[in-house]
């Protein structure tokens, strides 16, 4: 069992309450304490409505799971399969065009083409994967450049 931090009246563990406090916060002009207290207050605030989304959720895989189950070895309907699903509330009619808009986050992610990824920076092969995908060959971008030297008979 991990050590755990108690903040805000959150029991966080204790490696991810220093990794925050000790390399997130550092320079962002964000007080580790008003940092945890405004997160537990989050958290409080969210998590009745994740209770209830999540109970919705179980309810809604039990009756698809039976629905399954009475029809076991018969044929699949596909429209009877869709009926079902908009009966629970599981699939409903598309709505309206909407627009979203955002504010405040980084040209890189709103105006760049392109894969934004996600990867566990643990592995190096799956940082630099992402970023050859992102921004092309890093290997491609570094030789195609003189910014070697060749010094020495290196070509």
């Amino acid at each position: 069992m991990s050590q755990r931090a108690s903040v805000g009246g959150l029991n966080v563990d204790s490696r991810l309450y220093e990794t925050v406090n000790n390399h997130f916060i550092p320079g962002t002009g964000i007080e580790a304490d008003s940092f945890w207290r405004s997160f537990a207050d989050i958290v409080r605030d969210l998590t009745p409505m994740n209770r209830k989304l999540l109970e919705t959720r179980i309810d809604l895989q039990r009756k698809i799971d039976a629905w399954h189950i009475q029809r076991h070895g018969e044929p699949h309907d596909i429209r009877a399969y869709e009926n079902f699903l908009r009966e629970i509330g599981y699939l409903v009619d598309e709505g309206a065009d909407f627009e979203v808009t955002t504010a405040n986050v980084d040209t890189e992610i709103t105006s760049t083409a392109g894969p934004q990824l996600v990867v566990p920076l643990n592995n190096a092969r799956y940082a630099l994967n992402a970023a050859n995908a992102r921004w092309g060959s890093l290997y491609d971008a570094l030789y195609g450049t003189d910014v070697l030297p060749e010094d020495g008979g290196a070509t």
